[in-house]
């Protein structure tokens, strides 16, 4: 029987956030940068946490355990595989920094849930019940099987490596786990749905 590998937490904050305008991974839900802030969840849960991000960030985030982006992949699997690349021999609990309402609650879920024997566990809608891969947990070897996917030329979309793949699907307790904000009228919703809550 295979162990089961140790699980390191990612926040994915190196993206270019050209939608909302301005870096996604500095925006304050928390009274934190939200990349600060899903790092700090994830170090409770995970042996070791880090942020992604680009070179040029390096000096908002320079207290923190980084993985520059290596830029050889495109898309959201540029950051994942980057860690994977640091550190072949983990699972990745993934979360991009655009998830406003993110907590320890879904976190513990998301961890309860998880089947290493699958490719990943990820959080799913019940209205639509796909793959979300940037609220997972990546193992070892979907990752490197991504590695051969993306030079296929298939596609550079982790949801279609997960939907294509043995995927766990974990429905939330909370569906506003999956709220994430890449527009300022995201932004604006998920302000209001804190304010609620």
């Amino acid at each position: 029987m295979n162990s089961i590998a140790r699980l390191y937490g990612l926040v994915l904050g190196g993206g270019k956030s050209t939608r909302m305008g301005y870096d996604k991974s500095g925006i304050v839900y928390h009274d934190v940068p939200q990349a600060i802030f899903l790092n700090r969840i994830l170090a409770t849960y995970c042996e070791k946490s880090f942020i992604s991000i680009r070179e040029d960030q390096q000096a908002k985030y320079e207290a923190y355990d980084l993985i520059l982006d290596t830029d050889e992949f495109r898309g959201p699997f540029n950051g994942i595989l980057s860690a994977h690349q640091y550190h072949p021999e983990v699972a990745w609990l993934v979360l991009a920094c655009d998830l406003p309402l993110i907590n320890e609650q879904a976190i513990t879920e998301l961890i309860e849930a998880r089947n290493p024997d699958c490719y990943g566990t990820a959080y799913a809608s019940r209205s639509n019940p796909l793959p979300e891969p940037l609220i997972a947990i990546w193992e070892p070897k979907a990752l490197a099987a991504a590695i051969a996917y993306l030079k296929q030329g298939n596609s550079t979309c982790p949801r279609k490596f997960l939907i294509n793949n043995e995927a766990k699907l974990v429905f939330p307790s909370n569906e506003n786990y999956l709220i994430n904000a890449n527009a300022k009228e995201d932004y604006l919703k998920a302000i209001q749905l804190l304010k609620e809550s």
